[in-house]
């Protein structure tokens, strides 16, 4: 579990793998009982931190224009990271399934003691952030992005995430 500080903000980051409940989890992330609210991600897609920050920093800038095209902060957090305009697309791919088992769990402004009850609420376990990299499904990863191998002759996956992240809404 780590926090990372985004324009005075805290978004607190933990992995876990071995997740037995995420059909539990997604089914009262979609009723709105989830407490407290988190963000569920498909670790599987993440290969670095970076890509989730650029995704957290949109998220709170959508928020301070009062301009969140999802319902929640937490929600636009795994639409952001997505990449795509389709909001449903994107939180079905790059937000947890009924069959997950790896999740990157984020939730902002919280502190380490209100993490310790998201703990609670998954069954699994909690890894370092460092083993994103060799756990990251590489194939889906370029699929889902379209990144082409000259792409990444020029920069890491990590970079090319993030690029599509940032200019997304641009385009």
């Amino acid at each position: 579990m780590k926090v990372f500080e985004i324009n005075g903000h805290s978004l607190c980051l933990a992995l876990f793998t071995d997740v037995s409940n995420s059909k539990e989890l997604l089914d009262s992330m979609q009723a709105g009982t989830l407490e407290p609210e988190v963000a569920f991600l498909n670790a599987s897609l993440i290969p670095d931190v970076f890509p989730v920050l650029a995704a957290a920093h949109k998220t709170l800038l959508a928020k301070s224009r009062e301009s969140l095209t999802t319902r929640t902060l937490h929600s636009e957090l795994v639409y952001n990271y997505s990449g795509s305009k389709h909001i449903t697309e994107s939180l079905k791919r790059c937000g947890i399934s009924d069959r997950s088992t790896y999740v990157l769990v984020a939730r902002f402004n919280t502190s380490l003691d209100e993490m310790k009850d998201i703990d609670k609420l998954i069954h699994g376990k909690e890894i370092d952030l460092e083993e994103m990299e060799g756990r990251a499904d590489q194939a889906q990863i370029h699929k889902h992005y379209k990144i082409t191998g000259s792409e990444l002759g020029i920069s890491s996956l990590a970079d090319a995430i993030t690029c599509r992240i940032a200019s997304r809404d641009a385009l």
